[in-house]
């Protein structure tokens, strides 16, 4: 029998999904590359690093350019390889969406073409990352520093590396530049991150199925909120909203616009609905459904009774006129009565019904084939 062993699986599974997500970020859909018209408009490209870090480069040299193409670019200090990811109208549109100021911001030069030589050259730069960032995490903790090296990017000519690091709060590194700078003899460049983007640079896969949003193709990185998950009514465990970077999940806003339009028509939860029989407090609601459930007590849930929005507004104007109804369903109980009932319907039908039928057929055909054997042997008697 074949053994397994999973001593450094872990590892091989985030070196592979950190080669793959490195190769096959998502970039924006660039649906004007067909029109010939696209590349004269302007001759700014977005070129693509490693993984989520991004660069607008000027192609004033008119290379045939077009997605997925290698090429060289200007770095602050030598030179720096990546992948063309967008061209033409869109970079300027992407530029503006990411509020880059121009007048603050270096948009250098393409140099060539990536060549064989320049593709060798940066894959032996980048074979060096992983040695690098565990020699780092070393350096940094015989120093005393509360920090963590999260990832390392080395430049495509093999001269400069980025050491991006996770902190709390603001960490001296100056010394630590120092000791980088001549135990890997290269230019050291320090990088702050957050946990969100430590785990898009890492990669992994979430409770979902599915890749990291932030390792595919979240780019930029928004609050997340509790408010969100009361929005849309998510149990508020802690467990099961976090993400892999021990955050809230980043999905939690996705749906929040939605949410948000189905509320807007909803009273306020802090108003209580008076009736003649007794006072109604908010207890749930399904802003899809267009449904509010009330409790007559405040604390627990007590003779709960589910009705519309609509009919929830009529109820908190007619308190405000110093009416009060008879009871909350009103002209909306045969609605609310009729959606139940039919719920109930689909409840009771369980899988087994057809076990059940199918054993009284059973029955029917046993007594059936002993009623036609009874009468075959009073016809042989006679």
């Amino acid at each position: 029998m074949k053994k397994y062993t999973t001593g450094n699986a872990h590892q091989e599974l985030s070196a592979a999904a950190t080669k793959r997500n490195s190769a096959h970020m998502l970039p924006v859909c660039d649906w004007l590359a067909d029109l010939p018209e696209n590349t004269q408009l302007t001759d700014l490209i977005e070129v693509q690093f490693k993984q989520t870090r991004k660069g607008y480069f000027h192609n004033s040299q008119h290379l045939p350019l077009e997605k997925g193409t290698k090429v060289v670019v200007e770095a602050t200090t030598g030179q720096d390889l990546g992948e063309v990811v967008l061209t033409g109208k869109l970079v300027e549109l992407q530029i503006k969406k990411n509020r880059i100021d121009a007048s603050r911001y270096e948009i250098r030069q393409v140099l060539r073409i990536a060549t064989q030589e320049d593709l060798e050259r940066a894959e032996k730069a980048h074979a060096l990352e992983q040695q690098t960032m565990i020699k780092a995490r070393q350096l940094a903790k015989s120093l005393g520093l509360e920090m963590k090296i999260g990832d390392v990017e080395y430049q495509g000519d093999g001269t400069k590396a980025i050491f991006y690091y996770i902190a709390d709060g603001r960490v001296d590194f100056r010394q630590l530049i120092k000791v980088y700078a001549e135990t890997f003899r290269i230019r050291v460049e320090m990088k702050q991150i957050g946990a969100r983007q430590e785990a898009g640079r890492i990669g992994g896969t979430g409770p979902c199925g599915r890749e990291l949003c932030c390792s595919t193709w979240m780019i930029n990185f928004s609050s997340v909120g509790t408010g969100a998950a009361r929005l849309q009514n998510i149990s508020p465990n802690p467990q099961k909203m976090a993400g892999m970077c021990a955050k809230l999940k980043c999905c939690l806003n996705y749906e929040v616009p939605v949410y948000e339009d189905a509320s807007k028509d909803m009273p306020s939860r802090n108003i209580p609905l008076e009736t003649k029989d007794a006072t109604y407090y908010f207890f749930s609601s399904d802003p899809l459904a267009g449904k509010i459930t009330y409790s007559s007590d405040q604390h627990i849930p007590a003779n709960l009774q589910t009705i519309t929005i609509q009919r929830a507004n009529e109820i908190v104007e007619m308190n405000k006129r110093g009416e009060k109804p008879t009871n909350l369903e009103g002209a909306h109980a045969s609605f609310v009565q009729a959606e139940v009932g039919f719920m109930h319907g689909v409840d009771q039908g369980d899988v087994t019904r057809f076990d059940r039928k199918h054993n009284n057929n059973h029955h029917h055909d046993h007594r059936r084939d002993n009623r036609d054997r009874r009468h075959n042997d009073n016809r042989d008697k006679q």
